[in-house]
């Protein structure tokens, strides 16, 4: 059942989103060779129980075992962090984390290279994020669900790169997984209506080469069938009369003086 959500309710998401955003800076700048992915863990989950009544929204979720998601080159989603996993110059790192907050939830994931990348991981980088910003400006009142996976199918295709099917956006507030499912892929004008007050999370996840994926043996990494490297971007974003709003980017802070 999709849920809508209340002025209130969305600023406790967005709450919940600016630690979000956060983490997700902190990791990104920690990222670098030689450093395992546990450490980014460690970082994260430092970093999200330090604002008061915080936890990190993954560790325990259908008994995922850590705060951060790390995936790695051909690892698409959900691979766990480990002391024995050191990231290695020229890698590119999706890293997805959420955060509840007073009984709220948002969620977001980016993906950052290791040092200097090749050109095609680079260019990859590139498309995945714009596909996730056509999807997000196809976030606006009256639209449907399947405007906004046919954009980001639309950019993704047209650069040359496959879209994941089996994996998908989702509604987000109250629990970390709602009702709707946001595809990546569609036809426009089709699928639910996005209205006021609906929260989705918005997230490409996009391949070099098909988009066959398969999970590895810990029964939680996902990984492209073919080897090809994946990106991952993604953001919680509500719908409102003014656009979309992003709930899990950093919020633009008016410096002292200025008005």
């Amino acid at each position: 059942m999709i849920r809508l959500k209340s002025s209130l309710e969305l600023e406790a998401i967005a709450r919940a989103g600016e630690i979000v955003a956060a983490a997700i800076a902190a990791v990104s700048d920690l990222a670098r060779p030689e450093v395992s992915t546990a450490e980014l863990d460690s970082a994260a989950e430092e970093l999200i129980r330090g604002h008061a009544g915080a936890e990190p929204a993954f560790k325990g979720l259908y008994g995922f075992p850590a705060t951060l998601c790390t995936s790695i080159n051909d690892e698409v989603v959900h691979g766990i962090p480990s002391d024995r996993c050191r990231l290695r110059a020229g890698d590119i790192l999706s890293v997805d984390v959420g955060v509840q907050l007073d009984g709220f939830f948002a969620d977001a994931a980016v993906t950052v290279p290791i040092g200097e990348v090749s050109s095609e991981m680079e260019r990859l980088l590139e498309v995945t994020r714009e596909s996730l910003g056509v999807g997000i400006a196809q976030a606006t009142v009256g639209k449907r669900i399947g405007d906004i996976g046919s954009a980001i199918q639309d950019r993704v295709e047209e650069a040359g790169y496959s879209v994941i099917r089996e994996l998908v956006g989702h509604g987000v507030g109250e629990a970390a997984h709602e009702d709707p499912q946001v595809p990546n892929y569609g036809r426009p004008s089709r699928g639910p209506v996005l209205e006021e007050g609906l929260v989705i999370a918005i997230e490409p996840m996009v391949n070099l080469g098909g988009p066959a994926i398969r999970t590895l043996s810990d029964g939680w990494t996902v990984v492209t069938a073919d080897g090809s490297v994946s990106a991952h971007f993604e953001h919680t974003v509500a719908i409102t009369t003014e656009g979309p709003r992003i709930m899990t980017q950093a919020p633009v802070r008016t410096p002292a003086g200025e008005r």
